[in-house]
Formats: C-alpha cells, sequence, structure tokens
C-alpha cells in the first residue's frame, strides 16, 4: 500500500500548489491551459490503446462494459458522491467549475490508466512501488495544473484513488496466477481508449460517460477466466 498512499499525498500536496497559483492565473490562461491538458491527456490515452492487438476483446469489453456500468448508474453515483463533497464545502464561484466536476474528472483520470492497473498490481504481488511512485509524481504536476483550473474537488479524488488503487493491490494476491501479460495489455488498453474518452470529455460539452464504462477494465481479466475454466 505504501505507493498508493505515496500516490494520494502526491495528489494533495499538488492540489494545494495548485490553489496557491488559482487566482494570479487569468481565465483565458485556464482555458488553454485545460485544453493542453485534455489534449495530453487524449495522447497517453492513445498510447495505452495501441498497447494490445486483441481488439475484438476491447470492443467486447467496452461494450459489455458500458452496459454493465449505466444498470448500476457508476457515474450517478460518483455525480452524487461529489456532489454531497460539494456541499460539505463552499461552493464555487458563479461560472468556475463546480467541486463535483472536479473531484470526478480527477478521479476518472487518476484511476483509469494503465499505471494505476499495472503498479497496483506490481505493489501487491512482488512489493515493487516503482511504477506507483512515478506515477505519484506524475499525478502530482497533473494535479497542480488541474486545480489552478478546476478547483479544490481535485483533492478530494486522493481518496477515490486510494480505494481504487487500494483494493487491486490487496486482490493481486488473490489473481496472480491469471495476470498474464496478454491479460494485463488487454486491461491497460481498454484504459487507455477511456482516458481517450475523459480527454475529449475535457474539451466538449456533450459529455461520454467514462465512469459507466469503468467495469470494462476488467472483463478482459474475467473473459480469461471463463475461457480458462470452461
Amino acid at each position: 500500500m505504501l505507493g498508493t498512499i505515496v500516490n494520494c499525498l502526491a495528489i494533495i500536496a499538488g492540489a494545494i500548489v495548485g490553489m496557491l497559483f488559482k487566482n494570479g492565473i487569468p481565465d483565458r490562461y485556464n482555458q488553454t491551459v485545460m485544453q493542453a491538458i485534455a489534449l495530453s491527456v487524449m495522447l497517453v490515452g492513445i498510447r495505452s490503446a495501441l498497447g494490445s492487438d486483441e481488439l475484438l476483446i476491447i470492443i467486447i469489453s467496452l461494450a459489455a462494459g458500458a452496459l454493465i456500468g449505466e444498470f448500476i448508474g457508476i457515474e450517478a453515483y460518483l455525480k452524487r458522491l461529489g456532489d454531497f463533497l460539494e456541499s460539505r464545502f463552499s461552493k464555487p464561484a458563479s461560472g468556475q467549475p463546480s467541486i463535483s466536476t472536479a473531484f470526478v474528472t480527477a478521479s476518472l483520470l487518476y484511476c483509469v490508466g494503465s499505471m494505476a492497473i499495472v503498479g497496483s498490481l506490481e505493489s501487491g504481488l512482488a512489493g515493487n512501488h516503482e511504477t506507483l511512485f512515478a506515477k505519484a509524481f506524475l499525478d502530482g504536476i497533473t494535479s497542480i495544473i488541474l486545480t489552478a483550473s478546476l478547483g479544490v474537488g481535485v483533492a478530494l479524488s486522493a481518496g477515490a484513488v486510494f480505494l481504487y488503487q487500494g483494493t487491486i493491490t490487496m486482490a493481486a494476491g488473490v489473481m496472480k496466477p491469471y495476470l498474464l501479460p496478454a491479460v494485463v495489455s488487454q486491461m491497460s488498453a481498454t484504459g487507455g481508449l477511456l482516458i481517450l474518452a475523459l480527454g475529449l470529455n475535457m474539451l466538449r460539452d456533450k459529455k461520454i460517460a467514462v465512469g459507466n464504462m469503468l467495469p470494462a477494465i476488467f472483463l478482459p481479466l474475467i473473459y480469461y477466466l471463463a475461457t480458462t475454466l470452461i
């Protein structure tokens, strides 16, 4: 869990620094920076998505995962959690992004990437925290920029990161026999497409329900288990 804890602390530290810059950056600069971040996020997503050649498995995982997530209503739960957190803090000024929006955007960005999956697995399987330490550095820098543009809600995403990565780390020992490199690459590629969708959401008013697609990340593993055990 050490890697995940360091990752969460880096997000919070970055958010604190970002809040110091927030009031000193004109809105037009914030908007341009956010667009640059969105493009960078899309690039990261594309690179991860190209990490596997098993296109059929990835397509089926996305479609089935979206159905599962839509049925559960993951996006709605995230939104309600963000709204609850916002009700416990001061509301943003008119025209500024809500705490709920910042929380959901940052949580998804930090959780669906390949580094979150692979790093958590390495941490749980071998006690190797190097990937999560590298992710912590990147997330800390991203947190500064996101917080300067979206506000304090970014810091609250550290809680979501702790639960998500911590759960994968704790479960890694049980999943170890089934985590073949091909399966992990399929999971990472699926997560890469969700990162790409998140980047698009940062540029457009019409949003893709990325939260509802989160189950898709784990469906390649479930598919492998099903085909192996049957």
